[in-house]
């Protein structure tokens, strides 16, 4: 281990976790992506608007920053968020386990299976009514994929959660994200910077 001088050298313990073709067929870096298509900027993500889509930005209340976007598509919910990563090495194998035990703790169960985009977790979340009694089970999806410097972690909620159709519309408009780095140092797990459209990008939030 005394040989190892720099975090990028050590990839085997975390590696990347991402579709073979993400490259080409996403998600995509801003510099894998077409300049031309009419993407919603939204800072750290890039969105290619489609009929039926809605868009919500998810807003911390103190800070008022924007923590997440929130897609509603095909009877379903996609959250997606952008997080620096190392150069070499992946995020998504640890951030899983995270989430897994977080699920745990709430009450809630999780089974790691093989999706599309490579491992995912299916969570049973505990849901608190409007009373404060613990109810019904809400089923979500965890997707998680490694880019270049970037991780895009996606949560899938609604019909495509379960029902096969609705999960390959989510998981095509999943793919269809660009992610945008940037140059500026950052840590990793660093949420990249997310912001509100410019009004002329023709894509106001629902």
């Amino acid at each position: 281990m005394s040989d190892i001088e720099n975090i990028d050298d050590i990839p085997v313990d975390h590696p990347k976790s991402a579709p073979e073709d993400r490259a080409t067929n996403g998600p995509l870096d801003e510099s894998e992506a077409n300049p031309v298509r009419p993407y919603v900027d939204l800072g750290g993500v890039k969105v290619l608007p489609r009929e039926g889509l809605h868009l919500r930005l998810e807003v911390e209340e103190g800070t008022k920053r924007v923590v997440a976007v929130g897609l509603d598509y095909a009877n379903s919910t996609l959250q997606v968020q952008p997080f620096s990563a190392p150069r070499s090495s992946g995020l998504w194998h640890e951030i899983r386990g995270q989430i897994a035990e977080q699920i745990s703790r709430q009450g809630g169960s999780t089974q790691v299976r093989e999706g599309t985009f490579g491992p995912e977790l299916l969570a049973q979340i505990p849901v608190t009514t409007a009373e404060g009694q613990a109810g019904k089970m809400r089923l979500a999806r965890f997707i998680g994929v490694d880019g270049p410097r970037w991780f895009l972690r996606g949560v899938i909620a609604g019909e495509a959660a379960a029902d096969p159709a609705a999960a390959a519309k989510i998981e095509d408009l999943f793919r269809s994200i660009v992610v945008v780095r940037g140059n500026t140092p950052m840590p990793p797990r660093d949420l990249i910077p997310l912001r509100m459209p410019a009004p002329s990008s023709g894509g106001q939030p629902a």
